[in-house]
């Protein structure tokens, strides 16, 4: 099964919608395999972001995640990195479609409630990057032969 990361970020966590975004992600259908609260550092901030680190704006980004803890989940289930990015919605809260977390809940392009990996090899890279060995739970999931057909588990 598919795995993939969620950052609750700092403006969800000062505005008390962690557990909003976290059943919204339960009711699709995923599951959530490993969680934690921490507070991010400069050497992970660099790290994570480094792919805009050279970006006038990169300071304001590092100086907001780290503004207040965030929550990062391990989160799983099929096509995860794409069913989360859709449950998500796309970066700029006020573009986002109705229905999504940062179209219903977001107010800016930096306030916008979450992070989620963009592909698989990201998602691999960022879950190394916030969970150690033994931070990531393997259990079944008892609705799964409701969820997915025997013809997605094929695909």
């Amino acid at each position: 099964m598919e795995k993939t990361l969620l950052l609750i970020k700092p403006d969800a966590i000062q505005r008390g919608l962690a557990g909003e975004i976290i059943s919204r992600v339960e009711k699709k259908g995923l599951k959530i395999t490993g969680m934690k609260m921490i507070q991010l550092t400069d050497k992970i901030l660099t790290e994570h972001y480094s792919h805009i680190s050279t970006k006038p704006f990169f300071g304001k980004i590092v100086e907001f995640m780290k503004s207040a803890p965030v929550i990062a989940c391990c989160v799983e289930g099929l096509d995860a990195v794409d069913t989360l990015r859709n449950i998500t919605g796309v970066t700029k809260s006020r573009e986002a479609q109705p229905g999504t977390i940062r179209g219903d809940l977001g107010m800016s392009i930096q306030a916008n409630l979450v992070h989620s990996s963009d592909s698989k090899e990201a998602a691999k890279d960022e879950l190394n990057r916030f969970f150690a060995s033994g931070d990531i739970f393997e259990y079944e999931h008892h609705l799964a032969p409701f969820i997915y057909s025997t013809d997605e588990r094929k695909a």
